[in-house]
């Protein structure tokens, strides 16, 4: 079998962010309304500078209204909190997105929890993720979301599909795995301490790697022909210098798989994408204008 097929998730995001672009246009000569994000940077940690700089700069790239509040690692739990709910006030602010991760003394959960739900971009509030689990109209997190939009892309109608999504996590595993559902696939979620993980994932027609494990997935875990979506991002070090690798063992997948995404330039560039796309909803339904189609 020929190498799988690579899923350009960087040509994708381009297409959709060019595409929330033209959304963002109309909304501004049909309705007067500009979609607005505000981003919530709690510390100095280096790589949540460099995601919130990309997050800004694609937002304003697509016509939309982008602000950015920064507080020191020092800022207390009250102090977020009265941050989080000036802005859900806020009727010019349609999304908040918190930067994760947050310092020792801000409990994240409550903090992610006091967001207005309409207001979450992140689709994390548990109100969200409850109105997803029962195939209501939620806001989605926006790695999940890509994810799909990228299989949907590359293979049509999911219906029937045997999918395996190895990881469990609130934040990608399991909207993933509810995603999934929704698209009338038959689902299984595995994880580390799956009883033979290999040939569960061998018997995957999808496979959604999200385990956070270097290259854990081997090839040989990968049913011939399976479509593969790396969610993982992990630095490892070889030959003396950092690399980026996934949660799955590219080289050998690719020989095995029908299609692939790399990483980077996989998944990780569809995330913000699809942050744009959640922004553009949530002020359509704050404003009750019909949402446009991705």
């Amino acid at each position: 079998m020929p190498d799988a097929a690579i899923i350009d998730g960087k040509a994708f995001a381009e297409r959709v962010r060019a595409g929330v672009a033209r959304q963002v246009a109309a909304l501004k000569q049909k309705h007067n309304l500009v979609p607005g994000l505000t981003v919530l940077l709690v510390g100095d940690d280096p790589a949540s500078h460099v995601y919130v700089r990309s997050k800004g700069k694609a937002t304003v790239e697509a016509g939309m209204k982008s602000d950015e509040i920064r507080l020191p690692a020092t800022a207390s739990h009250a102090e977020v909190l009265g941050t989080v709910q000036k802005l859900n006030r806020d009727p010019t602010v349609h999304g908040i997105l918190v930067q994760l991760p947050l310092p020792r003394q801000v409990d994240s959960t409550a903090i992610i929890n006091a967001i207005e739900p309409a207001k979450d971009v992140d689709g994390f509030h548990v109100i969200n993720a409850g109105l997803l689990a029962t195939g209501q109209d939620a806001m989605v997190p926006c790695t999940p979301l890509g994810s799909l939009l990228m299989l949907k892309d590359r293979l049509g109608d999911l219906a029937g599909m045997n999918a395996v999504v190895v990881g469990r996590s609130n934040i990608v595993g399991k909207p993933m795995a509810q995603l999934l559902i929704k698209e009338s696939c038959t689902v299984t979620v595995a994880h580390s301490k799956t009883r033979d993980l290999p040939a569960v994932c061998r018997g995957a027609d999808i496979l959604v790697a999200a385990v956070g494990r270097p290259e854990m997935i081997k090839g040989d875990w990968v049913k011939p022909g399976a479509t593969v979506i790396d969610v993982g991002i992990n630095r490892v070090e070889r030959d003396g210098k950092a690399r980026l690798v996934g949660d799955v063992d590219f080289a050998g997948a690719a020989k095995v798989a029908g299609a692939i995404t790399p990483v980077p330039g996989g998944v990780g560039p569809m995330t913000i994408a699809c942050l744009l796309v959640n922004t553009v909803t949530a002020a359509c339904r704050q404003h009750d204008v019909p949402v446009p189609p991705v």
